[in-house]
């Protein structure tokens, strides 16, 4: 059997794969592994880059400091990086549904090409600290268009890889997205140290190139997938499902913590502890980095033990991490905040990779339920797979949602308060009533099928 059939595009523009089975081991073996690791490669420097852009903001308000004219106060930095962060969000369900419709090649070259605005608004910006705030948060939030670039990458690559690598390879392409988020933050370091926090443009300028190269990839490397199905009905038959809501609640506390405190690291230094732009910015990326890097050991780790179990221990890590920056915060201590804080980034990254493990496994354990019931394989597997890819998009979309909320939180602490201590207070809430819900939901014995799927 052939690992790849390229013929003429069953729609127009784009190069067309129309068969692909890599459950075959034959399949993969004979070529199918190679084909999907060259498309998952691209996707990661693709996502990485969207990722970057998404994250641009929390980097620039950094360089919007009182010497270079900017007069914003906390508060509204806070706004305007949850504006950011909301319109990645929303974004998400319809990039979702964009592969299908265009093909995975396709979007990611349409996708990648879209940074190029809001790189150019934020060159521009950022050298206009008189642009009224309304103005300048609109223009701003179109950095969210690289947050939607995480959803359609992850649902095109669950399309491309087996079951039995899935953690891993979901896990790696997401973790090398999410990289994108602590590699902007060390471009900032470097701006700052190099050219001082007066010259935040050639921030977004560095990244230019890149985008320009990464839509040249896509259309050179990448593959659309003929077969792929992610659609509005996908979505509106997996929204029935109680796995979806759970799941994507507790995406929240993984994914939306992740990007939140990725956006929110520089802001809460400078007004907590006072440090300065080149002070933050020297702190600022190890969490991220680290949460992007233990991101694929989440997914190996949930194949290995159970994306549940993981999930479990994950969030029992964060809430003792949490505990520990309340004491932190309340004593003004910045080594102990450190240490509670950048390992709890780290946690997130172990959460990430679990949980978006569990989302196909849950769909592929009914699906053999639906086999052993009679139903032919191939029809059954297709179909989890096609509801396991728009989970992944409504989960990505609702756990960006979480950083969302995060940055609210944070805003109404420090104009409350002047202080994020009652924020930590409140996640620390949170992670608690994750730990019950993951607990009752996917560990409790006896359980059924599709939960101990996730287990």
């Amino acid at each position: 059997m052939a690992p790849e059939t390229v013929t003429d595009p069953p729609r127009s523009g784009g190069r067309w794969i129309t068969h692909w089975d890599p459950e075959d081991e034959g399949f993969w073996q004979a070529g199918g592994r190679r084909v999907a690791n060259r498309n998952l490669w691209v996707s990661i420097f693709a996502e990485h880059l969207g990722f970057s852009v998404w994250s641009l903001w929390s980097v620039l308000v950094l360089f919007m400091t009182p010497e270079n004219g900017f007069a914003y106060s906390a508060e509204q930095k806070f706004l305007l990086v949850s504006l950011v962060t909301l319109v990645g969000a929303v974004l998400r369900v319809p990039y979702t549904l964009a592969v299908a419709r265009f093909g995975g090649r396709n979007w990611t070259l349409v996708s990648v090409a879209a940074l190029l605005l809001p790189t150019v608004l934020a060159v521009v910006l950022i050298q206009r600290p008189e642009t009224p705030f309304a103005v300048f948060a609109l223009l701003a939030a179109t950095a969210g268009l690289g947050g939607g670039n995480f959803a359609s990458s992850m649902a095109n690559i669950n399309f491309f890889f087996p079951e039995r690598h899935k953690g891993w390879a979901l896990g790696l392409n997401a973790g090398g997205g999410n990289i994108g988020v602590p590699a902007i933050q060390l471009v900032g370091l470097a701006v700052i140290g190099l050219f001082t926090v007066a010259n935040g443009a050639y921030v977004p300028l560095l990244y230019l190139p890149l985008i320009l190269l990464a839509c040249w990839m896509s259309w050179r490397f990448m593959d659309n997938l003929a077969g792929a199905r992610s659609d509005v009905s996908a979505q509106i038959a997996v929204c029935r499902n109680r796995h979806a809501w759970i799941m994507s609640f507790l995406y929240i506390g993984t994914f939306g913590s992740f990007i939140g405190y990725g956006f929110a690291f520089g802001l809460v230094l400078q007004n907590q502890f006072d440090r300065t732009p080149l002070e933050a910015a020297a702190i600022t990326f190890l969490g991220p980095l680290l949460g992007s890097l233990s991101r694929p050991v989440g997914g190996r780790l949930a194949d290995r033990f159970g994306g549940g179990r993981i999930t479990l221990w994950t969030f029992v890590a964060m809430a003792l991490g949490t505990g520990l920056i309340i004491m932190a915060s309340v004593q003004q201590s910045l080594p102990l905040f450190l240490l509670g804080f950048i390992p709890l980034f780290l946690l997130t990254g172990i959460g990430n990779g679990s949980t978006y493990k569990m989302i196909p496994s849950i769909f592929a354990a009914r699906a053999e339920d639906r086999i052993a019931e009679g139903e032919e394989r191939e029809t059954a597997m297709a179909e989890a797979k096609r509801l396991s890819g728009a989970l992944l998009g409504i989960a990505g979309a609702v756990g960006a949602l979480g950083g969302v909320a995060i940055n609210l939180v944070f805003r109404e602490a420090f104009a409350s308060a002047g202080s994020a201590t009652p924020a930590f207070v409140a996640f620390l809430g949170f992670y608690l009533v994750c730990i019950l819900v993951t607990s009752l939901v996917y560990l409790r014995r006896p359980a059924r099928t599709t939960e101990r799927a996730a287990s």
